[in-house]
This record gives C-alpha cells, structure tokens and sequence, in this order.
C-alpha cells in the first residue's frame, strides 16, 4: 500500500483494478451464461417449445396474471418499505410500487435480470442522501424474500414427493446456512476493529437489527414474502396450464418453486435463460418432457414482460420529470444572473 501512496509502479495490480476487471468479467459472462443456456435448449429442442409458449398467450391469462403480479407487487413493495424504513430511509408505499415496477421492466428488458433492482436502491439511497444505505436496504429485502422462498420450498418437498426434491433442497438449505450465519453473528457481536471485513460484518449486524428483526417489522416482512412467492407460484402454474399441462397441482408446485428459485440467479438475458433452463430440467424429471418445462417457462415469462410495462411508464414520466427539473434550474439560474446584473445597469445609467 505504501508503494501505490507514494506513485511508485509495482510489479502486481492494485486491488482495486483487480476488482474493477472482476467486475467488468462478471458484467460479461452473465448475459453470456444466458445465452449459453439458451443456445443449448434451442440445440438439444429446437425452436417449437419457445414457439408454441409464445402463441399460447391469451387476453384472459394476460389479464389474469396482471392481476396477480400487481398484487405480487404490491407485497414487495410492502416489504422493501418495512426493510427501509427500519434502516432510517423514509418511502411510502405508492413510491415504492412505481419504484417496483420501473425495476422488474429494466430487469426484463436489461442483461444480467438484477439492474433494476441497483436502480431502484441507488434512486432511493440518493434521494435519502445515503445511496450505499439505499442499496442495502434493496439487498436486504430481497434476501428476505429468498429466506421466505427457501423455506416455502423445503416446507413443500416436505409433503410433496417430486424427483426435483434434491435440485430444490440444496439452494434451500443454503439459504437457511446463510441465514442461521448471519444469526449466529448477529449473536456473538462482530468483533471491533478497522480492517474492512470486520467493517462489513458490524454493517451487515446493524442493518439485520434495524432492518429485519424489530417486532414491528419482521412478521410484516414474511407476511409480505409469502403472499408475493405464493402470487409468483400461481403465475407460474398459469403458464404450466397455458402451455398445455395437465399435470395435478402436487407435481407441478415443487418445479414452479425450482423454477423461481432458479430465476434468482443473476445470470440471464433479461430474465431469459437459468428459467427455461430449470423449467427443462424440472419437467424431464417429472417425465412431462423438457419441451413443455420450456413452454411454461416461455409463457411466463410474456406474462410477466407485459405485466411490468407499467414499469416502462414510471421511467418515460421520471425521464421528464427530470429534464423539466433541469430545465426549471437553468431558468432559475438565468433569472438570479439578470437580476444580478440589472442594479450595475442602472447605477451605470445614472452615473453616465
């Protein structure tokens, strides 16, 4: 550290070029990961499955899951309110549904499928002004959501017998590890000292006591969790229906789960990609075929495309919103200048 303070140039690449090409990797490999998953379904299926989820698409499960994803919605925006206010961020409830659906239309439409949730937590923040405070408070509300969805999962692999019950029990167990981590850390009282991890972990304790434990927070948060997957879940067997399953409730709920569950890797083209993947898995496991697990996972995701174009309203009226602010501000600041200049005019009249 003392080299790269005093300019000389080491042998070895600073940390943070280090970091910096990491992340410029991951911002590549991620939509690439997509497209891999995409390429193979199309090799190994062809182009019918995705074909026949799209034109299996009517008004009324449009009009259905609209529906359902707005009540979905609605639930999230509860719970990312609940997380923030107990993190010291003000937000109401209407503010974080607009902001709610601008992010799932930027992660539907962007690479990656989690921009818009960086977004909208990077808007909050610096609005709050406090825009690492925004984002944790983005992070933490989705974690809970995951928590929530985990265990959902275990609870109905449980009483569901279904052969994805490994693929699903795995990410669930390691949600709960992470959880039972972060408990245990919350309890023994991260250690004092400057070094950055021990930084990150009093941050990490203070955001979970603030923002997730509380009374009058944590059972407003899993409320919210649960009625938002349990939304996502019957969307998901809309689409199943609409692609052509027949399959009872008890088969198709846990590959529904595995599918959500599988939705939440950032590594997807707008969303498209680890969900159909999963899907094909899941449905060739079950023995429905991995071409119909593709149709599901296709209609779902038109039905959720169109069910955030709301989303793409809230960023047309916050675009202009923004350029009326900045011309509004130009204006103001033309005005001061004419009013400045306008006493040296008439002293100099006088005088002449």
């Amino acid at each position: 550290m003392e080299l790269w303070a005093a300019g000389t140039r080491c042998p070895w690449p600073h940390p943070w070029e280090v970091a910096e090409v990491s992340r410029s990797l991951v911002r590549w490999l991620q939509p690439l990961a997509g497209a891999a998953v995409l390429g193979v379904l199309v090799w190994r299926l062809g182009a019918g499955p995705f074909l026949a989820g799209i034109t299996a698409v009517d008004a009324r499960v449009l009009a259905a899951s609209a529906v359902v994803l707005f009540l979905a919605t609605v639930c999230s925006a509860w719970r990312w309110q609940l997380v923030a206010r107990g993190l010291g961020l003000e937000l109401t409830l209407k503010s974080a549904v607009a902001a709610s659906y601008r992010a799932q239309f930027l992660n539907s439409t962007l690479p990656g499928g989690i921009l818009g949730d960086v977004h909208r937590g990077l808007a909050h923040g610096r609005a709050g002004g406090d825009a690492g405070l925004g984002l944790r408070a983005v992070a933490w509300e989705r974690a809970a959501g995951q928590l929530v969805q985990g265990v959902l999962a275990l609870a109905l692999l449980a009483a569901l017998l279904s052969p994805v019950r490994t693929a699903v029990a795995l990410p669930a167990v390691v949600l709960l590890g992470a959880a039972a981590v972060v408990l245990a850390a919350l309890r023994l009282r991260t250690a004092d000292g400057p070094s950055w991890w021990a930084r990150i972990l009093r941050t990490a304790a203070a955001d979970v006591r603030r923002g997730l434990l509380p009374r009058h927070t944590w059972p407003g948060v899993v409320t919210a969790s649960f009625l938002a997957v349990a939304g996502y879940v019957a969307v998901f067997l809309m689409a199943a229906r609409s692609a052509g399953s027949t399959a009872p409730l008890r088969q198709l709920l846990p590959l529904a789960v595995l599918v959500l569950m599988a939705m939440a890797v950032p590594a997807s083209i707008a969303g498209w990609g680890p969900r159909e993947g999963a899907a094909a898995w899941a449905f060739s496991a079950a023995g429905l075929g991995a071409a119909q697990g593709v149709s599901a996972a296709v209609v779902y995701g038109v039905l959720s495309l169109v069910s955030c174009l709301p989303g793409a309203l809230v960023l047309v009226a916050g675009a202009r919103a923004g350029a009326r602010a900045g011309v509004g501000a130009a204006g103001a600041a033309g005005r001061q200048a004419v009013e400045a200049e306008r006493p040296a005019g008439r002293l100099g009249g006088g005088l002449g």
